[in-house]
């Protein structure tokens, strides 16, 4: 049984990792299951030589890895963002389980580029980076001692992707290209200028409501040209010159 190619189109990013050798860990994890494209945001030691000790071999994806100053960046170009989670969310994104995630994988490599996003060691990832996600998911773990060490639950996202990948008989349904992730942002910030130029978004009391929305478009997978009819959408009711730049925005501020 051959691998089918998508291993190239999936990218890990570790966010703000603080163990160097958590880094090395997931590389050599990574390689053995055929997957190269790691992206780090902000780590605290890197390159370092406990991570280069670690990698056991994996010296070449961590000579690629990408250091990057924030999610967003980490993100741009994927068309698909998993959050890897541990705890459920409070009004969240659509939340499942690993065996779902590779379920879809096959179909969503075939769209374009997919990131699977772990969080710091202690508190894994923030409500405002799920936001930027499309789904989040999760390891089923004991109940009374859930934690997972991040190179440990790395070594297994790319192990069910390596499972779910050797399958051959997934058919590709066509399907117009979906809209990168910077993309949909720039909808999002374009959307909540709009909102705010005409009062219905109050600044002083934005409530949820960006993160609702942001869940509502999540649940859409937008594709390109459905961001172009939205953005043009909104142009016609309020001219973007209008609004960009010339109201405050909450969307950064609204995150917690």
């Amino acid at each position: 049984m051959s691998v089918n190619l998508g291993l190239e189109q999936i990218r890990i990013v570790m966010c703000q990792t603080t163990h160097p050798g958590n880094i090395g860990a997931a590389a050599r994890a990574m390689k053995t299951m055929g997957l190269h494209q790691l992206v780090l945001v902000q780590p605290k030691y890197f390159p370092d030589p406990q991570a280069t000790a670690m990698a056991s071999g994996a010296d070449d994806v961590l000579a690629k890895a990408r250091v990057v100053d924030s999610l967003a960046e980490a993100l741009q170009g994927c068309t698909w963002a998993v959050a890897m989670t541990v705890r459920a969310r409070d009004l969240s994104h659509e939340q499942i389980l690993i065996k779902e995630l590779t379920a879809r994988l096959p179909e969503e490599v075939n769209q374009g580029q997919v990131a699977i996003v772990f969080g710091t060691e202690m508190s894994g990832l923030t409500n405002a980076e799920c936001d930027l996600c499309h789904v989040l998911c999760s390891i089923p773990t004991e109940p009374e001692f859930g934690s997972l060490n991040v190179a440990a639950a790395i070594q297994i996202v790319c192990y069910e992707a390596r499972m779910a990948l050797m399958v051959q008989d997934h058919p590709s349904k066509a399907q117009a290209p979906l809209a990168p992730h910077e993309e949909v942002e720039y909808f999002y910030r374009h959307l909540e200028q709009a909102m705010l130029h005409t009062r219905f978004l109050d600044p002083n009391n934005p409530g949820r409501l960006t993160t609702r929305l942001r869940r509502l478009f999540s649940r859409a997978r937008l594709e390109h040209e459905e961001v172009n009819i939205l953005r043009g959408m909104l142009n016609a009711m309020v001219p973007e010159e209008k609004t960009m730049g010339s109201e405050r925005s909450t969307l950064i501020n609204n995150k917690k």
